[in-house]
């Protein structure tokens, strides 16, 4: 299994929205850089990933599962971009910060803290197993 992070800015569709969408799951849609559409490519059903809220909270909120390996992104007609459809799995109990992950020596080398930008990102199993910890699972 793999391990994964999702970026959303929370006011265009928040864990509150994926929640919602039971486990049906929703497109990861909208992504328009080749290394997070190649990323989604790499993912396999069941891998995990951390739901992200970028902007102003900037913090790990809950755990999403990959439900349908990349096809065509509907929001467009052009055949280059992909995603994946995720469904939310578990809401952390603690959301972990961007902050927290910074400060903690351990996590210095994860994705999320040097490349803070990138929408889709792979996550180690290390990595993860720390976050889910600092989450309060």
């Amino acid at each position: 299994m793999n391990y994964w992070l999702f970026k959303s800015e929370p006011s265009t569709w928040g864990w509150p929205d994926q929640l919602a969408k039971g486990d049906a799951g929703e497109e990861w849609d909208g992504v328009r850089n080749y290394q997070a559409r190649n990323n989604m490519r790499l993912m396999q059903l069941g891998d995990l990933g951390f739901f992200y809220h970028s902007q102003k909270e900037k913090a790990v909120v809950g755990i999403v599962e990959v439900c349908a390996l990349a096809h065509a992104d509907s929001t467009t007609d052009d055949a280059r971009w992909e995603c994946v459809d995720i469904k939310a799995v578990q809401s952390l109990k603690t959301p972990v910060t961007l902050e927290i992950c910074k400060a903690d020596k351990r996590l210095s080398d994860m994705v999320l803290v040097n490349n803070t930008r990138l929408s889709v990102q792979p996550v180690r199993e290390a990595e993860w197993k720390i976050i889910c910890a600092l989450g309060g699972l």
